[in-house]
């Protein structure tokens, strides 16, 4: 038997200890699950870009879009295989584009790199997730621009109807697009020509071809690999963006478990000195339940419990705190593209859970010595006291 209606009576009447003691829980495993949810956003935010048709093609050996360099002859014999799916008109879905970084000023004074998409006239319906929610798409030839929905106001001309000035030029403002959180929505766009020609790179960074079905995306990818005349790499487009996730969201996962780790030692320390002045003020108690029956493991299991009890309330206190910052949005920088991109915290039952399980974890081993000490007191000791 073990006296939990001794341990609920205990809890409720020693309130400001053992609020005191979930709070501190409760700020670390705040910090535990809102690093989880941060990393997890960083990778939600860049996968959710990649349709699964779709197969980016980089020079071999590039890591990003930054770094590759394509030549444009690919671009016709690649449009030219029978996997590639073809648009209402009759034209292949296949469009060369050309991506760099380019530096704005935003409305701070500060400035900060923004990745810069040369597209083809194929380039919106290859990604139906891109969706224009206002004005319409860069004329071919022009200096117009659409831009992303997280860089609308970044600036004081990224609006409808504004300018930009990069490259030593003006470009016009004619439409904002969503990508249903994806990492396109960080981008401006541009025609590829134009972009090339400003910043003096006539080549393209990539292909990116639309293919009838998963199926036909595999049998395109291994053509295009065993092909002597393509020195290319293919990648499925959400294996691509997964990719360029992949350092940033490790170092922000890492560090943070690291401080969380720091700071659970605290709290660990904070739950231990709670439960050993609870005990200390409770010995009469202890002595009085092993007086009328309780045994040894009851008593020890019973502080085991009050202690987990105290760490579960930090999680949950924790869990729902990381949760309100679900609605918060952070800029950072790309270390693949070293472009900003935008990203939220993105909460999965699989983080609450973790969170919760943490917060019990910290409380029982705070609670596991001053359990051994209240189990090992002896009945006539602990009345004399």
């Amino acid at each position: 038997m073990i006296p939990l209606y001794y341990n609920a009576r205990s809890l409720w009447s020693r309130r400001l200890s053992t609020g005191l003691t979930v709070v501190g829980l409760g700020l670390v495993v705040f910090v535990f699950a809102a690093v989880l949810m941060l990393a997890n956003g960083i990778e939600s935010a860049l996968a959710s870009g990649g349709d699964p048709r779709n197969v980016i093609l980089l020079s071999e050996g590039a890591t990003s879009e930054l770094m590759s360099t394509v030549e444009r002859d690919a671009l016709r014999a690649l449009g030219s295989a029978s996997e590639v799916a073809s648009s209402a008109s009759g034209d292949p879905l296949v469009a060369g584009e050309r991506v760099v970084a380019v530096l704005l000023p935003r409305r701070d004074g500060n400035e900060s790199n923004i990745t810069a998409r040369g597209i083809g006239p194929e380039s919106f319906a290859i990604r139906p997730t891109v969706q224009l929610i206002e004005g319409r798409q860069p004329r071919p030839g022009t200096n117009e621009i659409a831009l992303g929905e997280a860089l609308v106001g970044r600036s004081a001309g990224a609006r409808v109807g504004g300018e930009l000035e990069f490259a030593e030029q003006r470009w016009t403002v004619v439409g904002v697009f969503t990508a249903q959180g994806g990492g396109y929505e960080s981008e401006l766009w541009a025609d590829v020509n134009r972009l090339g020609a400003a910043f003096d790179r006539p080549g393209l960074s990539s292909v990116i071809v639309r293919t009838g079905s998963t199926q036909a995306r595999d049998t395109f990818m291994k053509e295009v690999e065993g092909d002597p005349r393509f020195l290319l790499d293919a990648k499925a487009e959400p294996d691509y963006w997964a990719e360029q996730a992949t350092w940033l969201a490790t170092f922000i996962r890492v560090l943070g478990l690291f401080v969380s780790l720091i700071f659970s030692v605290g709290a660990v320390l904070g739950a231990m000195i709670t439960m050993y002045a609870q005990v200390a003020a409770r010995i009469t108690e202890l002595g009085m339940l092993r007086a009328v029956g309780f045994r040894r493991r009851s008593v020890l299991a019973s502080i085991l419990i009050e202690s987990a009890v105290l760490g579960a309330a930090g999680g949950v206190l924790g869990a729902l705190g990381a949760l309100a910052t679900r609605w918060m949005e952070i800029r950072t920088l790309n270390f693949q593209t070293f472009a900003e991109v935008r990203f939220g915290f993105t909460p999965t039952p699989g983080i609450v859970v973790a969170a919760l399980v943490f917060g019990t974890l910290m409380g029982l081993l705070g609670g596991m010595l001053p359990a051994l000490r209240a189990s090992r007191l002896s009945i006539l000791d602990a009345l004399r006291a």
